[in-house]
């Protein structure tokens, strides 16, 4: 399954139709997309960091959750009412303050209902950090 919206189109739906994505600053980015996946980067900052000097657990759950809608949006288009109906969440290893990847794909593209996968890791690693799971509800057309 291809994408039929582009990086370009997907960064301007973030800062047009979800801009509240933004709210503290442009942390989030997408920076590919292709057949069944998109693929996301946040430049965490300071804000980021919970004690101890690790990545918060709500900053990994929010990377995981927009890839998955924006992978999703890259597949059927700007459905702005697509939304989450369920995502579960495995933390797997403690992120430093550095830039965080998620490469999230699908696994079932149904009418009604997307079910996709999301592996967060820190560029140049290939261990995860965070793995997710997503269901999300597709308003009818």
């Amino acid at each position: 399954m291809q994408p039929i919206l582009t990086i370009q189109d997907l960064n301007r739906f973030l800062e047009t139709d979800f801009s509240e994505v933004h709210h503290d600053g442009k942390v989030f980015e997408v920076i590919a997309t292709g057949p069944g996946y998109a693929t996301m980067r946040i430049e965490p900052g300071e804000r980021h960091l919970r004690p101890g000097g690790t990545i918060s657990g709500p900053t990994l759950f929010a990377l995981a959750d927009i890839t998955a809608y924006i992978t999703l949006l890259a597949h059927i288009g700007p459905v702005a009412l697509a939304v989450t109906t369920n995502l579960n969440i495995n933390f797997l290893r403690k992120p430093v303050l550095a830039p965080l990847e998620c490469t999230c794909r699908i696994l079932k593209l149904g009418k009604r209902l997307a079910v996709l996968d999301a592996a967060i890791s820190q560029p140049g690693s290939d261990d995860l950090v965070a793995h997710a799971t997503a269901t999300y509800s597709i308003p009818p057309r």
